[in-house]
């Protein structure tokens, strides 16, 4: 998966749009499937509960189905690609202390993947207005380039392929 550049505020608009539609949806269907469960098979205990859970747990399977089936939707270009490469980053993560270790010892590989991870990150919090941590990110990034300055590594993200992961 490559970075590429996105509008923010459309993307925060669609998010905002996709959040609020799966939230209106979830609710009404969730509570909708239910009460027609209750009136076709009442209980005479008044305890609902495994009607009320079979409503939701349908409820977020259409959403989960209407989502992936909308996925390729011009509307949901931002959004899929946010999910996609929060995906993508916590690959990364899971292996970060083995390519930190291999990084320190010259694995080209590694350093771009840390540096992909690092670029990534920093788009997703910008968009996702998390500033906090970019301080933090800013001491990584100077770490990361010392070492490919010291190893003489040009890092270009556009090389970076998730399959050099198998090798960590």
């Amino acid at each position: 998966m490559q970075l590429q550049d996105i509008d923010k505020r459309r993307y925060r608009k669609h998010l905002n749009w996709v959040i609020g539609l799966c939230i209106a949806v979830l609710t009404a269907g969730s509570l909708g499937i239910a009460q027609s469960l209750i009136l076709i098979f009442p209980d005479a205990d008044g305890s609902h509960f495994h009607w009320n859970l079979l409503g939701v747990i349908l409820t977020c399977l259409g959403i989960f189905l209407i989502l992936k089936r909308i996925r390729h939707h011009p509307f949901m270009i931002e959004v899929v690609y946010v999910w996609e490469l929060k995906q993508a980053l916590n690959r990364i993560t899971r292996k970060m202390p083995k390519l930190k270790k291999a990084a320190q010892q010259g694995d080209i590989n590694a350093m771009l993947a840390m540096q992909y991870s690092y670029s990534g990150s920093r788009q997703l919090w910008t968009l996702d207005d998390n500033t906090i941590t970019l301080e933090d990110l800013a001491i990584w990034q100077a770490e990361l380039d010392a070492l490919a300055q010291q190893y003489q590594v040009t890092l270009d993200i556009e090389k970076y392929n998730e399959r050099i992961l198998e090798a960590f």
